[in-house]
């Protein structure tokens, strides 16, 4: 399995942006998906965004696709979200993920390599 470390979160007040970072170590097959997720305290684990890897095609899901970026760097292995626009229901820890395919599925199960997460909080 390739390595995902996320980086960039931290503390934002509503309204202002912040972009976090997935690096992803190793050689990932050209199959996988990459994609965040985000959870919050108590609530169940949901996706984002996600790309296939070699493909480029992306999804991002309803809630934030007015708002956020996903600007992936193929020949560096970074995966980028880039958020604007953040509101408190943002808050949560974000998680960079691959899934063994190109489907990108929303179902957290799917996919089966997590990095750790970056917290990302947003004052009111």
């Amino acid at each position: 399995q390739v390595q995902l470390v996320e980086s960039g979160g931290g503390l934002v007040q509503a309204g202002g942006s912040l972009r976090v970072s997935c690096k992803i170590s190793g050689r990932p097959r050209t199959s996988i998906s990459v994609g965040w997720f985000r959870q919050a305290p108590g609530k169940e684990r949901e996706f984002v965004a996600g790309i296939s890897w070699a493909g480029g095609r992306r999804d991002m899901s309803d809630s934030v696709k007015d708002r956020f970026r996903m600007d992936r760097d193929y020949a560096h292995n970074t995966l980028d979200l880039q958020m604007n626009s953040l509101k408190p229901d943002d808050t949560a820890k974000y998680y960079c993920a691959t899934s063994p395919d190109d489907r990108l599925q929303y179902d957290p199960s799917t996919w089966d390599n997590w990095g750790q997460g970056t917290q990302v909080t947003v004052s009111s």
